[in-house]
């Protein structure tokens, strides 16, 4: 019963989400796949936390888009995810939850936190961030960037990172009491969300100003993420062939995944 209601609201949300043209056709597979996961072989805790992400974050990428349009360009994703970005944003989750319904054990769920604040913060940070008025810096050398550069932070776009783990934690926590689980206080679950969170954004920060495969543009000279732009194919600029944006997520969530577990192992939550 637990699969078929997962596949149900899952299916009812990705659904929603394609109508909107929040998902691809891809992404919303994907999305269904993976919600109909998150319940059946978890519970409330875990597909609750994922829809917090998900329906948070897509609210976010279309509150004041005509200003973030330009920027958009540059980026590898953008709100109209694809299988691709549900995976990478959603499936190092869903192999947590599926190690927690074999082998259940509190690791798992610190675990899952950690990568949901990542992928939350990383979200959130881009899409208020980009609003800024101060152009942001590099993670590295604190030069100031181009607007909308891979590896560029700034203060906005750290609170608003903050802010995404905080609700993570807090939610997952709430998500938690509803479905009966006895995971320790409120306080506890917040400090992972938000420093699993924090460091698994800024890893992805440090990874995109290092190692993520970059192109630039032939006709304004702009650092993208995308193989075309301003109408004309961009040229390799930089960083590894292999390490695209959704390996740089896919990374940064193990660090905050990792993180978090460290964390939750401490405060014993």
């Amino acid at each position: 019963m637990e699969w078929m209601i997962g596949a149900a609201c899952a299916s009812l949300v990705a659904g929603a989400a394609y109508a909107k043209k929040s998902l691809t056709l891809s992404g919303g597979l994907a999305a269904i796949l993976m919600g109909t996961i998150y319940y059946g072989a978890g519970n409330l805790f875990w597909f609750g936390t994922l829809l917090l992400f998900f329906i948070t974050s897509t609210l976010l990428s279309r509150f004041r888009k005509d200003r973030k349009r330009e920027m958009e360009k540059s980026y590898a994703k953008t709100g109209n995810r694809d299988a691709g970005q549900v995976m990478a944003n959603g499936g190092m989750g869903m192999l947590l939850c599926l190690a927690n319904w074999l082998i259940p054990h509190p690791a798992w769920m610190y675990a899952f936190i950690g990568v949901m604040a990542t992928v939350t913060s990383d979200t959130w940070a881009t899409e208020i961030g980009s609003l800024s008025r101060k152009p942001p810096r590099s993670v590295l050398t604190l030069k100031v960037l181009t607007p909308g550069a891979s590896g560029g932070v700034s203060i906005l776009g750290s609170f608003a990172a903050a802010l995404g783990g905080i609700v993570i934690g807090l939610g997952a926590f709430v998500f938690a009491q509803i479905s009966g689980l006895e995971l320790g206080s409120w306080l506890g679950w917040t400090l992972v969300g938000l420093i699993g969170g924090l460091a698994g954004a800024f890893a992805d920060s440090y990874l995109g100003a290092t190692m993520q495969n970059m192109y630039r543009c032939k006709v304004c000279g702009r650092e993208v993420e995308v193989h075309d732009h301003c109408g004309q194919p961009t040229v390799s600029a930089r960083g590894w062939s292999w390490m695209s944006n959704d390996v740089v997520n896919v990374l940064s969530s193990v660090i905050g995944a990792c993180i978090a577990i460290g964390i939750g192992s401490i405060l014993a939550l």
